[in-house]
């Protein structure tokens, strides 16, 4: 009874503090931990403790694969020297830095100083991807903090192992064995048996879903075994339970649409979106729960009160001082001595070397140290206080620091852009192949030649809306439709409470209707977040042709007013295109006429470009690429 009415209270605190942070413009995670810190002082409040083993084979690798399977393996192998050097050499780095401060401070063994330095080096998984999402930071920024975050639990974790070792805490190793080469020796088949278990469980959970997987729900099943499949078996064989789990997600992410069907691959991003929301919001929520006690039980150590306070927040400030003066070198040290050349300004190091907040693996980690290790309860504290420090010293002020160093996310019609001339390119792809199959009727094949051109238009009809502009064709279809829907479900409900059809054929009925409904809300445009910058197309999908290089970036319009077609009809148009060769401006193809594409069937003029304020994309007609 007592447990499930504790997971009860936290799953409802979760939920309540997620909304009031939704509602604050906040992340979660800093909400909750200021709820958790309040409830440990209140008397009715049970006292709460993450065990290691709790956290490191209930909740880490959960939390590591759902991260994992949603991260994309091409941009971690495209910034994975950045991410190597802040998962490996960061840790270290900043490791040797508190060990250091506290074994200057405290007087105890540099080794045991070391294994604190290494639990409290890590940022954590969670925290600094959940704050970089929700104040919308570059996706590079985010990717790199992912891989770093994924992949520097696993230095820290060995560090921890080996330091205790030397200092004679741990039954692995005597002191007297620990050498630079056992280290390196002990870190490098962490690395390559981790690599090694995750790569078989992924090929293994990819056999099983071709031979066995015929529903959504055991494929769903089986992804939930993978983070614990991986990590158990890793960490038996004294590798990487981190990198073991955080590989099997990358490759079966990665492989997830060629080895899934959709209705699987829907499953599991739904199922998996769930379990991070709780789990994550639950472990900030209990990071915060725990300091009360915490404190409490610091405060019998026979160091002083000015020793523990030293001690705490003079490791807060060490770690949050050594990440800069490791970002900031390393960026140096790869424009200047390795010439590598660098595309993105210093202040997105800046921003990177202020996105520092731990976590769950430091509270973890610390709780490792063996029972009566001197002064065991000032360095729990103290890591407390830098888990808790980073995130409401950090948390807080990234979105000021990169709102003040102009560093934002993508605007969304940047994304709208590339995804209108991804769904170009695939849509090219899907009637070539239409126009390869031989047993479809014309009637058949004019429906799927028609119902592709609407995807595409409605791609395209989202990157100008505004507030002043009409309702596209597309959003009047969504609109009209969603109506529909509502009217069909009404309709099948009155059915089944009549009890005129059977139950599990009016299941597959309200199925179809909701999938509908989902897909329709999906791809609704939310304007609120439209940048007001010019649009450029500063990514795209295919290499930009002669005809994009060779036209000018601007012509005099003919009829500036509007399409020169329409206006002469007196018909409307839906969004603008002025050709780059003669001035002329058309409508769109999501328009009636669409005399942009007339007019380029009449003139041969390849290269258009938008007409719409703040857009400066450009279209060339004959090789259909965008630039």
């Amino acid at each position: 009874m007592e447990i499930a009415i504790a997971l009860l209270a936290v799953a409802a605190t979760v939920l309540a503090g997620s909304w009031v942070a939704e509602r604050l413009d906040l992340p979660a995670p800093l909400v909750l931990i200021v709820v958790g810190i309040a409830g440990s002082y209140l008397p009715f409040v049970p006292e709460v403790e993450l065990t290691p083993e709790l956290v490191l084979y209930g909740v880490l690798p959960p939390l590591l694969y759902a991260a994992a399977i949603t991260t994309s393996l091409v941009d971690v192998r495209r910034n994975k020297l950045t991410i190597a050097s802040l998962s490996v050499g960061l840790v270290l780095f900043t490791a040797t830095g508190v060990g250091l401060f506290l074994w200057w401070l405290l007087g105890i063994d540099f080794a045991l100083a070391f294994a604190v330095g290494a639990v409290v080096a890590p940022p954590d998984a969670v925290a600094a991807t959940a704050v970089g999402r929700a104040i919308g930071l570059p996706r590079r920024l985010v990717t790199i903090l992912e891989g770093e975050s994924l992949l520097n639990d696993a230095t820290a974790l060995v560090s921890l192992r080996t330091a205790l070792a030397a200092a004679g805490l741990s039954g692995a190793a005597a002191a007297g064995h620990v050498n630079v080469g056992s280290v390196a020796l002990d870190f490098g088949w962490a690395v390559l048996g981790g690599v090694l278990v995750g790569v078989v469980v992924a090929a293994v959970v990819e056999v099983a879903r071709r031979k066995l997987a015929t529903n959504p729900t055991f494929d769903t099943v089986l992804s939930f075994m993978v983070p614990f499949a991986a990590y158990v078996p890793a960490e038996h064989i004294h590798s990487s339970g981190v990198i073991g789990v955080v590989t099997a997600g990358l490759v079966l992410g990665h492989r997830s649409p060629r080895s899934q069907p959709g209705a699987s691959r829907l499953a599991e991003r739904i199922n998996w979106q769930s379990i991070q929301f709780v789990l994550e919001n639950a472990v900030f929520l209990l990071i915060g729960l725990q300091v009360f006690y915490v404190i409490e039980k610091a405060g019998q150590d026979e160091l002083s009160g000015g020793q523990i306070t030293a001690a705490a927040v003079g490791t807060l400030l060490v770690v949050l001082v050594m990440r800069p003066l490791w970002v900031f070198p390393y960026r140096w040290l790869v424009t200047r001595v390795l010439r590598k050349e660098v595309h993105k300004p210093w202040t997105y190091q800046a921003v990177l070397s202020w996105a520092g907040m731990r976590g769950v693996v430091t509270l973890a980690g610390i709780q490792l140290i063996p029972e009566g290790t001197e002064h065991r309860e000032t360095l729990i504290l103290v890591a407390v206080v830098v888990t808790v420090g980073t995130l409401l010293v950090q948390g807080p002020t990234l979105p000021w620091l990169a709102r003040r160093l102009g560093v934002r996310g993508p605007d969304v019609r940047e994304d709208v852009l590339q995804a209108a001339s991804v769904m170009q390119v695939a849509a090219r792809a899907g009637l070539e192949r239409l126009d390869a199959e031989p047993d479809l009727d014309e009637s058949t094949r004019t429906l799927l030649r028609d119902r592709s051109a609407d995807r595409v238009n409605q791609m395209w009809e989202r990157l100008s809306l505004n507030s002043e502009s009409d309702e596209t064709p597309s959003d009047m279809y969504r609109r009209g439709r969603l109506e529909m829907l509502d009217a069909e479900r009404t309709e099948v409900l009155r059915l089944r409470d009549e009890g005129r059809a059977e139950s599990e054929v009016l299941r597959v009925v309200l199925a179809a209707l909701d999938m509908e409904e989902m897909v329709l809300e999906r791809i609704e445009y939310q304007a609120k977040r439209i940048g007001e910058e010019e649009l450029l197309p500063r990514e795209t999908v295919q290499s930009v042709c002669e005809h994009l290089q060779q036209a000018p970036s601007y012509v005099e319009p003919r009829t500036p007013e509007g399409c020169e077609e329409c206006l002469r009809d007196g018909t409307q148009w839906v969004h603008l295109r002025l050709c780059l060769t003669c001035g002329h401006v058309g409508c769109c193809d999501s328009s009636e006429g669409k005399h942009g594409q007339a007019h380029y069937d009449e003139s041969g003029h390849p290269v258009m470009r938008s007409f719409e304020t703040g857009e400066a994309w450009k279209w060339c007609f004959v090789d259909e690429v965008v630039g």
